[in-house]
């Protein structure tokens, strides 16, 4: 092995050793640039057509966002609070009624008589919930518990995020100053594309938790269902996990139709959350928002499972931009530069007609 080659491979390990050391701020800086895209989309707005000065548009952005989460919370929070409460206190009763439910209706059928769903004291509901809930404490306490760690993590990020959506430029040439001049045009297209990317994911992922949150907390209304502010508050908070959030948030308040015994009321709730998700998907969002991401489904589920395991919840809400940014990367640098395919796929991960931009479209844009 040559020098040179044991070096290269001394300093990979070193920067191994030193990211996983540090992985928890760079996800802090991660979400720190995740809300900074959101502040600097509306104040990039209000400044190219207002023309107003950008700290004040910056400002405009920060005020419009707090008027907006206050007016909300005053809005649902003490509804919201209330059936969670009520949920959580009729908890144990409602999962026993659901597990008489099915054990009744699995002792219907030879093939399920001797499984556990027709035993009404297995306790698989139960069981099944507590996985849930298991799941969920391990990856959250953490960070409900770390008190004054967790309120200068929180300060953070609002403060990063605040400098970013100031000066997105000045960030983005420094880093461009630590990459060797000839690879810096590339260097310039990667942040280009990932900042635009960043963007649309934003935007477009806000906009569908308050179309879910809300078309599913009426259809729920409508059919009567328990709880239905909850869930329908549920159905927009868990929409940041592709494919689980929309399984789950399906799912979950069917569940607790079941014990009421009323099957035709069962598929009428999932048949909702099916349809929610699917007029979401591809006619409210598709027609507001001008740019989309494109990523291949199994590689978007396989990084919400991967970066699950590694960071927990955390992990679910950011796996998507991770994987987006990642796109973008391996597109320009890996497709582009290296196999030098970049006339026959324009890098970025965005789309605005349903298929991904060319090298002449994005020219002609």
């Amino acid at each position: 092995m040559s020098g040179a080659t044991f070096v290269a491979l001394f300093v990979a390990a070193l920067a191994i050793w030193f990211i996983v050391r540090v992985v928890e701020v760079l996800l802090l800086v991660f979400i720190a640039v995740l809300c900074g895209v959101y502040l600097s989309a509306i104040t990039d707005v209000l400044e190219r057509r207002f023309g107003v000065a950008r700290w004040i548009g910056l400002a405009s952005a920060v005020l419009a966002t707090l008027a907006a989460v206050v007016g909300i919370s005053a809005l649902l929070v003490g509804p919201v609070i209330d059936q969670t409460q009520s949920l959580i206190s009729g908890l144990p009763q409602t999962l026993t009624k659901i597990q008489n439910v099915l054990a009744t209706w699995a002792q219907q059928y030879p093939v399920l008589r001797r499984t556990e769903l027709a035993d009404p004291q297995s306790g698989l509901v139960t069981a099944l919930v507590d996985d849930a809930a298991a799941f969920l404490r391990s990856s959250i306490l953490p960070y409900v518990t770390a008190g004054g760690k967790l309120f200068i993590e929180s300060a953070s990020v609002v403060v990063m995020a605040l400098y970013l959506a100031r000066q997105p430029r000045m960030y983005r040439d420094g880093i461009l100053s630590l990459v060797a001049p000839k690879y810096r045009a590339l260097g310039a297209r990667v942040l280009d594309d990932a900042g635009a990317t960043l963007r649309a994911w934003v935007v477009g992922q806000l906009l569908a938790m308050m179309v879910l949150a809300l078309l599913s907390a009426i259809g729920l209304w409508a059919l009567n269902v328990p709880y239905w502010l909850a869930f329908g508050i549920f159905t927009g908070l868990v929409a940041v996990v592709p494919f689980f959030g929309t399984l789950v948030s399906t799912l979950l308040p069917a569940l607790f139709v079941i014990e009421s015994g009323d099957w035709v009321k069962v598929v009428a709730v999932i048949a909702l959350g099916v349809v929610v998700h699917v007029v979401e998907a591809n006619l409210v969002v598709p027609r507001i928002m001008e740019h989309r991401l494109a990523l291949p489904p199994v590689l978007t589920i396989a990084s919400v499972l991967i970066m699950g395991t590694l960071l927990g919840v955390v992990g679910l809400v950011v796996a998507v931009p991770v994987l987006a940014v990642s796109m973008v990367v391996i597109r320009h640098v890996v497709q582009a530069e290296i196999y030098g395919d970049a006339g026959h796929l324009e890098p970025a991960v965005l789309r605005a007609t349903g298929e991904h931009r060319t090298s002449k479209t994005q020219t002609a844009a």
